[in-house]
């Protein structure tokens, strides 16, 4: 592939959308302009005619200068309208491809491929995007890349692979119950009313329907019932077809994540980039006794986190979990018992839980009187947090290995080997110091800020001893 190739003319569209998603909250407000009737409105149309146009103009011209090819082990790509730039990426810089269909490249035929490199390359974008190549362009390039780290001849053959894990539909299902996307949907929605706070009168649409809302509280309440359930379908659809046709497959120094079934992905692991395994369980599905796997990676950049922390197994049973993954990922061990936080530090998570929630209730009962005496639930729900919190932190240690476990929203396990930790960090604070406790957090390194784990209030003895297993002056003694 030494010569040129352009993308395909597809990417003119994707271009024009992207741009003009970029301003759509400009033309909505030069649309509620127009509708007030000012004699400036054919001025402020041309001028909107002359945007869309140029962002037109500009998008054809971007796909016309774009081009790629693969020479002397290097992806190169040359782009730009006005200045034209170049951009070398040597093939063993890759770590990892993300290949993804949407709808558009899906009907022609096209997929996306996204070029993460060793160290990333500081920006919000990847380091390159091909946004539509033919299938059999993209898995030429995928096998190339592999060929020029293996051998100084790129030698392009099919990579045996084996199957790690599939989904299987009852497991899509059980996965969409309790993924918990009703909030992300809700909040989305708020997050788009907001913005058009500028152009609808809200106050005065409230104050209108001040005197209907006090004598129909049962009828909004069913509707804001109704509204929680549409969201919540929504939210079940989409993680279906998220995750449809999930499944891992393992090459030989890879790890290849295929899912989506309206948008398909597929996303490459080098094995020696990850740095972390972690076990992330809400609260419905430690009850059941699932989880979800997630590896921490040193791929990924600020538009892409998801190539630092890629879903792994969307959905799997804990206890199944090293019989999956033990054959694969060898020098984990995933079946390790937790020593727990001593019995004095239970106070203390009690009382993290507290900060806000007891000054609410005091403020709650001196003004609403009796009415405020509900909010003693709110108190008794974060107690019981707290106590959850407690009794879910945890660590172990092995000869290369440490386990960390704690809550936040979710009861995460984080599975990290001695070379991959970056830091180790030991806190104490003057009331920790008081009941001999102490806060370990470990971080490592991926391609988008950091990643780790921390415990808090562990015993002091023990956080020393987690320190003198990783420190230099331990393994020079050993």
């Amino acid at each position: 592939m030494s010569e040129p190739k352009r993308l395909h003319p597809i990417v003119i569209l994707i271009t024009i959308g992207k741009r003009i998603k970029d301003y759509i909250f400009t033309f909505i407000a030069l649309f509620f302009i127009w509708n007030k009737g000012d004699e400036r409105d054919l001025l402020l149309f041309g001028a909107s005619a002359i945007a869309i146009i140029g962002i037109i103009l500009v998008s054809i011209f971007s796909w016309l200068r774009y081009s790629y090819r693969l020479e002397e082990n290097e992806l190169r790509i040359e782009y730009g309208v006005f200045v034209r730039k170049k951009r070398y990426i040597p093939l063993e810089r890759i770590q990892s491809l993300d290949i993804s269909e949407g709808l558009l490249q899906r009907l022609c035929g096209m997929v996306k491929v996204q070029i993460e490199t060793a160290g990333g390359s500081g920006t919000d974008e990847a380091e390159a995007v091909l946004s539509a190549i033919s299938k059999e362009e993209a898995r030429y390039i995928q096998e190339y890349v592999a060929g020029a780290k293996n051998s100084s001849e790129p030698n392009v053959q099919d990579d045996p692979s084996q199957v790690v894990y599939k989904i299987t539909p009852s497991q899509l299902i059980l996965l969409s119950l309790t993924s918990g996307g009703v909030g992300v949907v809700i909040s989305a929605v708020l997050a788009f009313l907001s913005q058009l706070d500028d152009f609808i009168p809200y106050e005065k649409v409230f104050r209108g329907i001040e005197q209907w809302a006090v004598s129909n509280l049962i009828l909004i309440a069913l509707l804001i019932f109704a509204g929680i359930v549409i969201a919540w379908i929504l939210a079940l659809f989409g993680t279906m077809l998220k995750y449809a046709n999930f499944h891992v497959a393992k090459t030989e120094h890879d790890l290849v994540i295929s899912q989506g079934l309206l948008e398909r992905r597929q996303i490459t692991i080098p094995l020696t980039r990850i740095q972390a395994i972690r076990i992330n369980e809400n609260i419905v599905r430690q009850c059941l006794g699932f989880g979800s796997v997630s590896v921490d990676s040193a791929g990924g950049s600020a538009s892409n986190k998801e190539g630092s922390k890629v879903l792994l197994l969307p959905l799997v049973k804990l206890k199944d979990i090293e019989h999956i993954l033990g054959p694969y990922l060898t020098e984990y061990q995933f079946n390790s018992s937790f020593t727990s936080v001593p019995n004095r530090a239970l106070n203390r998570y009690i009382f993290r839980s507290w900060y806000i929630a007891v000054p609410l209730v005091v403020v709650s009962i001196i003004f609403l009187k009796v009415w405020g005496l509900l909010s003693l639930i709110m108190l008794a729900l974060l107690t019981f947090w707290g106590v959850l919190k407690y009794k879910d932190a945890g660590w172990s240690l092995g000869e290369k290995q440490l386990n960390l476990r704690y809550r936040s929203m979710v009861r995460t396990t984080v599975f990290v080997k001695k070379n991959k930790i970056q830091s180790l960090e030991m806190r104490e604070s003057y009331f920790q110091r008081r009941k001999d406790l102490a806060t370990l957090e470990a971080f490592v390194k991926v391609g988008f800020g950091g990643a780790g784990g921390r415990v808090i209030d562990m015993d002091r003895m023990d956080v020393k001893k987690v320190y003198n297993w990783f420190s230099r002056e331990a393994e020079k003694r050993d």
